[in-house]
């Protein structure tokens, strides 16, 4: 692993998130209900929505709203979603993975292509970028009042069988290989408060963004994060 911190990524970025929190209750939701759809409404046999389920309560998403968009994938006239994702680069070489869920792929795919031609970047062919990136679970723990050091979340981490621990001085950061992620979280929130838990698609090498194309670069995450369609974007930015 790189010493790159997502955790950084993650706080730099997360007061604009929760200014757009209703579209993100959105985007949960439709995630609830393809999991649902595909794999049966009962969490404890179907590990794909035990883990939206998570992401939605981390995001703070009403019980209300998690248990309406379960019950929806049980109707017969739900819609008819698909999985795509998106490859291109942005300014200052930064390399973009863009995941959507939607209804209308011409819709979607019309949309990223303005956004990224709109903010000095490009979609590539399917495979351009994809390399770049592992997939991984994601575990956070804040050190502040945490009654743990170093020596100690190491030794909890190896036994509860995770992959990699760095550490910086404001959080644990611990990477896991995917199949073993719930494993993981489960171990290790027995101890320890989880700042943040989930799947994600972590860069093997990192662009440190410099000054003049940090507006850019962000200005086209933020673009790609407002499409309804888009779940999730993952890029190779070090900010």
């Amino acid at each position: 692993m790189s010493g790159h911190s997502k955790w950084h990524n993650i706080q730099g970025r997360k007061n604009a998130q929760d200014a757009k929190r209703g579209k993100i209750f959105q985007k949960i939701s439709r995630e609830l209900y393809m999991a649902a759809k595909s794999g049966g409404p009962d969490p404890d046999s179907n590990p794909q929505l035990r883990l939206m389920m998570d992401k939605a309560r981390s995001a703070n998403m009403p019980k209300d709203n998690i248990k309406r968009a379960i019950d929806k994938a049980s109707g017969a006239n739900g819609a008819d979603y698909e999985e795509i994702t998106y490859e291109g680069y942005g300014p200052a070489g930064v390399a973009f993975l863009v995941h959507t869920l939607t209804d209308n792929r011409n819709r979607t795919a019309s949309a990223v292509r303005a956004d990224f031609s709109h903010n000095g970047g490009g979609l590539g062919e399917s495979g351009s970028v994809s390399f770049m990136f592992d997939r991984k679970g994601y575990i956070a723990i804040v050190r502040e009042g945490l009654d743990a050091d170093e020596d100690q979340m190491f030794e909890d981490v190896i036994d509860a069988g995770a992959d990699d621990l760095q550490t910086d001085d404001d959080v644990f950061e611990i990477y896991t290989d995917p199949k073993a992620f719930p494993e993981v979280r489960d171990a290790l929130q027995k101890k320890y408060e989880l700042a943040s838990a989930e799947l994600t698609m972590v860069p093997k090498t990192t662009v440190e963004v410099p000054d003049d194309k940090l507006e850019k670069v962000q200005r086209l995450i933020d673009h790609l994060e407002d499409e309804d369609d888009v779940s999730e974007v993952y890029t190779s930015a070090e900010f």
